[in-house]
C-alpha cells in the first residue's frame, strides 16, 4: 500500500502520552497519520504530519479540520487534568479541560465526519476515562469525560446507517507523564487491581483495533481498559 492509498487517521495529542502511543500504533500498521498538537513533534515517520493547532481554540481547530476532509478516522487523545475538591475548583482549569476534551471533540467531529458519513464509512474515538463515573477531588474532569460518552452515543445514533462508528475508550491510571503533573499534587492514583498501571501501548492497540474492519459492528459504547477497576474488589 502506498503513502497516498494509505488510511489516514487525525490523532489529537500526538506528541505525548496516549495520543502518542496511538500514533505510533497506527503508523506501524500501516497507516498515514496527522498528529495535531500544540507542542512540538515527537514522532518522526514518512507518513506522519504534525499539524501545530490550539486545541482549545476554535478557530485554529477549523482552519486545521478544513484540510482533514479525506480523514478515514478521527482520534480525540489530547487531554490535561486539573483537581480540586469543592471549595477550592479550579475554575480557569475547569473551562480548560472541557474546550479540550468536549469542545475540541465536539468541533473536530461536525467538521470531520458528516463527510465520513457520505462516504459511507469512518471510525472515531474518543479517550475517556474511569474517572468519568465519579471520584472525589475530579468532578470537573469526569464532567468532561462523562460528557464524552453522551456526545458518542448521541452520535452514534446518527449516523450507524452510514458505515460510521463512535466509540469512546476509557482507561483506568495509567502510566503517562500527567502522573508527573504538579497539578495534580495530592491526587494520587490509584493502582488497578492487577498491581499496575495500564500501559499506553495497551490502549493504543485496543483503539487500533476499534478502527479496524473487524470492529465495524462496536458503535456507540464506552470500552474500559482499567487493569479491573471496574470490578469493584
Amino acid at each position: 500500500m502506498s503513502n497516498e492509498t494509505a488510511p489516514l487517521a487525525v490523532v489529537t495529542g500526538s506528541s505525548g502520552g496516549i495520543g502518542r502511543a496511538i500514533a505510533s500504533h497506527l503508523l506501524e500498521g500501516g497507516w498515514r497519520v496527522s498528529g495535531l498538537d500544540l507542542a512540538a513533534p515527537t514522532l518522526s515517520h514518512k507518513r506522519f504530519a504534525h499539524v501545530a493547532v490550539d486545541l482549545s481554540e476554535a478557530g485554529a481547530i477549523a482552519r486545521a479540520a478544513a484540510e482533514l476532509q479525506d480523514a478515514d478516522a478521527l482520534v480525540h487523545a489530547a487531554g490535561v487534568l486539573r483537581v480540586g475538591p469543592l471549595g477550592r475548583l479550579d475554575h480557569a482549569g475547569g473551562e480548560l479541560m472541557w474546550r479540550l476534551h468536549v469542545d475540541a471533540a465536539t468541533r473536530l467531529a461536525d467538521a470531520i465526519v458528516p463527510a465520513m458519513a457520505a462516504r459511507g464509512s469512518g471510525r472515531v474515538v474518543f479517550i475517556g476515562s474511569r474517572v468519568a463515573q465519579g471520584l472525589p477531588g475530579r468532578g470537573q474532569y469526569a464532567a468532561t469525560k462523562a460528557a464524552l460518552i453522551a456526545l458518542a452515543r448521541s452520535w452514534a445514533a446518527e449516523v450507524a446507517a452510514s458505515g460510521v462508528t463512535l466509540n469512546v475508550v476509557s482507561p483506568g491510571a495509567t502510566q503517562t507523564a500527567m502522573l508527573q503533573d504538579p497539578a495534580r499534587a495530592g491526587s494520587a492514583p490509584r493502582l488497578p487491581p492487577i498491581g499496575r498501571l495500564i500501559e499506553p501501548v495497551e490502549i493504543a492497540a485496543l483503539v487500533a483495533f476499534l478502527l479496524s474492519a473487524p470492529a465495524a459492528a462496536i458503535t456507540g459504547q464506552d470500552i474500559a481498559i482499567c487493569g479491573g477497576s471496574s470490578l469493584h474488589l
